[in-house]
């Protein structure tokens, strides 16, 4: 399977929400509220310039994952960008987390962004810290107990960093 990410447009909206939902809903990585209406979602997901949202599809133009990025900061921290991601729980483990990511980190880069900060990952998130590492972010810092996970209870939150 190849997959190939491209700049989301609002006709892409539909395919989107139900891996925002399922993501939101099982409550592991995000510190959305899981009863997250369809509007609020899209108010939250399809970003408005500077901001761009992606979509990574498969070969048939199907929709796997998502992903959001822009400044983390306003005015004179607009230089480092931020980014979030999410994949659709079917096609975990086919690498369209890596291509949402390496597609995040381009497009930063061709933006003049100078450095990429992750605000919140959950440290029980290992498939993420692990892709996150092995693209060139490092932990900076872990907020202890700042996420409570449905299994795993309080967990951290990482603070992950690169310069681009």
């Amino acid at each position: 399977m190849t997959v190939r990410v491209r700049e989301a447009t609002d006709a892409d909206w539909p395919a989107i929400w139900p891996i925002v939902e399922a993501v939101v809903r099982a409550g592991e990585t995000y510190t959305y509220p899981r009863d997250l209406t369809e509007a609020a979602g899209r108010a939250i997901w399809m970003q408005a310039p500077p901001g761009v949202t992606l979509v990574a599809l498969d070969d048939d133009g199907r929709v796997l994952g998502t992903a959001k990025t822009g400044p983390n900061q306003m005015g004179p921290g607009a230089h480092v960008a931020t980014a979030s991601f999410m994949t659709a729980p079917e096609a975990r483990g086919r690498g369209v987390g890596r291509a949402l990511g390496e597609a995040v980190i381009a497009h930063a880069s061709r933006k003049g962004f100078r450095a990429m900060q992750f605000n919140a990952v959950v440290e029980a998130n290992h498939g993420a810290v692990r892709l996150w590492r092995a693209l060139g972010f490092e932990i900076l810092a872990t907020i202890p107990e700042a996420f409570d996970h449905p299994t795993e209870g309080l967990v951290g939150l990482h603070v992950m960093h690169r310069r681009l």
